[in-house]
């Protein structure tokens, strides 16, 4: 993984992607995309499920319950707590956008 100013290369189930990403968030990411591209990694061996954007949407899933059910609530606040402050919201609706710009140039390739 390389780094360059506001931007981050990652890497998940094999693909490269460039992130844009404010320095003092880089290691929070870093730790999103081992945890992203874990998931996914156990989802597409588990299944045998090779379509990227299938196995992304199962990860999301698969996160999302484990968190929403307590499994991460040692090291996360509750969802309520999250996502209750402005800051909160605005930094999922950054990281909504930052993806959407990231997969755009993707899905038609896939296509």
């Amino acid at each position: 993984m390389s780094a360059e100013p506001n931007f981050l290369d990652v890497k998940i189930m094999g693909r490269e992607y460039r992130v844009a990403c404010a320095p003092e968030e880089r290691a929070a990411l870093l730790s999103a995309v081992d945890l992203v591209d874990g998931k996914m990694s156990e989802i597409a061996q588990r299944t045998k499920n090779t379509i990227a954007e299938r196995v992304a949407v199962m990860a999301a899933l698969n996160i999302a319950h484990e968190y929403l059910s307590g499994a991460a609530a040692s090291t996360a606040p509750s969802f309520e707590e999250a996502v209750a402050t402005s800051e909160a919201k605005r930094r999922i609706g950054d990281m909504g956008a930052r993806i959407d710009t990231v997969l755009a140039p993707q899905q038609q390739l896939d296509l």
